[in-house]
C-alpha cells in the first residue's frame, strides 16, 4: 500500500516538527514535518541539492541553531543525544590508521573506566571479513579503492551499535554485485534499528525501505510517503516494485533542487 501524507506514529519514532532551514540566503525547508518510524528503514529520496543531507545533519544535531528552526525529537519528547551513529558521504578514514584500527577508533576516543573495549577486536575482524576486507586489515586508506574505503566506513558505523543509524549514500561507490551483497548484510545487521538512509536510486529505496519519503523542492514543505505492501529485502522484478518505481520517477521529475 502506498500513498501521501504522514503515517500513524509509534512510540520512539523520530519526529521532525516545524523544521525550517535557510542555506546561503536560500530557503531549503519551510515548516516541514516528518515522522521517521522506529525500528524501520526510512529512506529519503530527492533530486540533488533538495536538502537530504542537510536534513540528516539536522537529525544528527550537527546544524547550528541560528540556521534552522523547529525541533527533532523522539515521539516521547526525548532528545536524540548519544543514540546516533552516522555514515557520511565522505568516508572520513584516518590516513595513518589501518582498516582495522579505523573501525576500532571508538575504543580510542571513548575508552571506559574499566578499560574493557567498547568494540571487541574479534567482532570487528568478523564484520570486515563479511564485508570482503578480511585480507586487508593492515592496509592504510590511501592503498584502498573507493569501494573498499566505503565498506570500511560502513563497518565502523555498524559497530557503533546505536539505536539510530543515519546512512548518507552508503553503497554509492560499490559495483552492482557488491552493492547488492552489502545491502543484504547491512539490512540484516541493522535489524530492529531505526535507519534513516539517503539514496538517489529509487530501486535501492524500493529494495530496502519500509517507508520511502520523496522530498519535493525547490523549497521542501512536505514529503510524499510510500510504504510498499511487501517486506524488504524485495526482488526488483516484483510487479509492485516495478509499478512503484514508475511512480517514484514521476514524483522526482516534479521536483527541483539546487546544489548545496
Amino acid at each position: 500500500m502506498h500513498g501521501q501524507g504522514s503515517l500513524p506514529s509509534k512510540k520512539q519514532d523520530i519526529v521532525v516538527k516545524n523544521f525550517s532551514l535557510t542555506y546561503e540566503n536560500r530557503q531549503v525547508f519551510s515548516d516541514f514535518n516528518l515522522n521517521l518510524h522506529s525500528g524501520k528503514w526510512n529512506v529519503l529520496l530527492g533530486r540533488s541539492g533538495v536538502g537530504k543531507s542537510s536534513l540528516l545533519k539536522a537529525i544528527a544535531g550537527l546544524l547550528s541553531t541560528p540556521s534552522f528552526e523547529g525541533s527533532i525529537k523522539r515521539n516521547n519528547n526525548t532528545h536524540l543525544d548519544g543514540q546516533i551513529s552516522w555514515m557520511t558521504q565522505d568516508d572520513l578514514l584516518l590516513p595513518w590508521l589501518s582498516i582495522l584500527d579505523n573501525v576500532l577508533i571508538r575504543n580510542r576516543l571513548c575508552s571506559p573506566r574499566n578499560s574493557t573495549p567498547l568494540i571487541k577486536k574479534e567482532d570487528a575482524m568478523n564484520l570486515l571479513e563479511q564485508l570482503g576486507l578480511g585480507e586487508s586489515l593492515d592496509q592504510k586508506p590511501d592503498t584502498l579503492s573507493g569501494g573498499m574505503r566505503q565498506r570500511t566506513a560502513l563497518a565502523r558505523t555498524l559497530l557503533e551499535n546505536r539505536p539510530i543509524v543515519l546512512l548518507d549514500e552508503p553503497f554509492s561507490a560499490l559495483d552492482a554485485i557488491t552493492r547488492s551483497e552489502m545491502q543484504e548484510l547491512t539490512y540484516k545487521y541493522l535489524k530492529n534499528k531505526t535507519v534513516v538512509m539517503i539514496t538517489h536510486d529509487p530501486l535501492e529505496a524500493l529494495r530496502l525501505a519500509h517507508f520511502i519519503f520523496v522530498l519535493i523542492g525547490p523549497v521542501v514543505c512536505n514529503a510524499r510517503s510510500f510504504s510498499p505492501e511487501s517486506s524488504p529485502i524485495r526482488n526488483l522484478n516484483d510487479p509492485e516494485v516495478i509499478d512503484l518505481y514508475d511512480v517514484l520517477i514521476s514524483e522526482l521529475s516534479m521536483s527541483k533542487g539546487d546544489e548545496l
